[in-house]
């Protein structure tokens, strides 16, 4: 059965990189959790390692956060629907926000339970996800400000998630000079100026990221050591926290080029024959895992880079692994590091055990 793992030695090593990095510019950050799906034998691992903030985006996730450490400061991460209020209030200590009438609900549902429901108010700068545009922030947060059982603890903004739009130090500041403007307006001191994600910490590291910016969301750079502007690794980082392995069912020497009539296979694809392949052949190997965990075979990157990928369907992986110095045999494993979203789909998935390693 194929499984995941979570090496608790190279979290461990990013996490301290993270630490140490936003300590020396003193800067507040808070993991990013949902890339484990709230399965709790991960969490329960992640939540010990600090005392910072949780954020996620998916209330199931945060209840279980809740069950197993009850005192850590939970974030949503997303402008919340009408029908998940209360449940934010209960397991969320603060949430994103763009609209005052999901606001005004928040209230009310913090009035019944009998709490202070505390929000980031989201700024667009121009990825076009969530966000109030800039000119209506003003009338924004007064309107929210006479809201009873409502603090504004912030505001924030989201880049590169939706159209790709990167950060800059030009944004960042623009996102400074409306906590300012709010303060000098109101008299009201904004406590966190949250600049983004993962893809904000190259710019830290090149020291632009301007003073009033002091808070960020980490999840990508935490599990992959992912510089999003090179898409590298961060030097000083592991990109080994996931690793998927999967069981070969099947392994054996086979025509490249398929024989009968061809049409579109169930993911809507058509084989293209190179007429060169004909009468050639080539080692291949099936795996215990298909399109149903992975989504698509883009997502995964073979240990031994010396394997590629044939075609997938809903259940089997196809490998040439023709080209190996390894001899592979029934029942052998083969392992692949992976993307962010391919490990968030695989993490996603009941079909695949997911254990914790040293």
């Amino acid at each position: 059965m194929a499984y995941v793992t979570l090496s608790k030695s190279s979290l461990q090593h990013n996490y301290t990189y993270l630490k140490d990095l936003f300590g020396k510019h003193e800067i507040n950050w808070a993991p990013v959790l949902k890339m484990l799906c709230g399965n709790t034998t991960y969490l329960d691992f992640v939540l010990n390692l600090g005392e910072e903030q949780v954020c996620d985006a998916r209330l199931g996730n945060l209840k279980t956060i809740k069950s197993l450490k009850p005192e850590k400061e939970t974030i949503y991460i997303k402008p919340p629907s009408k029908h998940s209020i209360k449940d934010i209030v209960k397991y969320a200590d603060v949430s994103f926000n763009t609209e005052y009438i999901t606001i005004k609900w928040l209230s009310e549902e913090a009035k019944q339970q009998n709490k202070t429901h505390r929000i980031i108010i989201m700024i667009e700068l121009g990825d076009l996800r969530e966000g109030i545009m800039g000119d209506h922030l003003i009338d924004f947060y007064q309107k929210v400000f006479d809201l009873p059982n409502i603090e504004v603890v912030g505001i924030g903004a989201n880049l590169n998630c939706l159209n790709g739009v990167m950060p800059s130090k030009d944004k960042l500041i623009q996102l400074s000079l409306y906590e300012q403007l709010i303060e000098a307006k109101f008299g009201k001191k904004i406590v966190g100026v949250s600049g983004g994600s993962s893809v904000m910490v190259p710019l830290l590291l090149k020291g632009q990221i301007p003073k009033g910016v002091n808070h960020f969301r980490i999840g990508e750079t935490l599990f992959f050591g992912s510089d999003l502007f090179n898409n590298s690794t961060i030097d000083g980082m592991k990109d080994d926290v996931f690793l998927l392995n999967s069981e070969i069912i099947e392994i054996t020497e086979k025509p490249v080029v398929p024989y009968g009539r061809i049409e579109n296979n169930p993911s809507g694809e058509k084989t293209e024959i190179n007429e060169d392949d004909y009468g050639s052949t080539q080692k291949r190997a099936i795996l215990d895992i298909g399109l149903l965990d992975i989504s698509k075979v883009d997502f995964l990157f073979p240990i031994d880079k010396t394997l590629e990928f044939i075609g997938a369907s809903s259940d089997m992986l196809v490998l040439d692994v023709s080209q190996s110095q390894k001899d592979y045999k029934i029942g052998d494993t083969i392992s692949f590091k992976m993307t962010y979203m391919g490990a968030l789909r695989v993490m996603n998935s009941k079909y695949i055990q997911k254990k914790l390693i040293d």
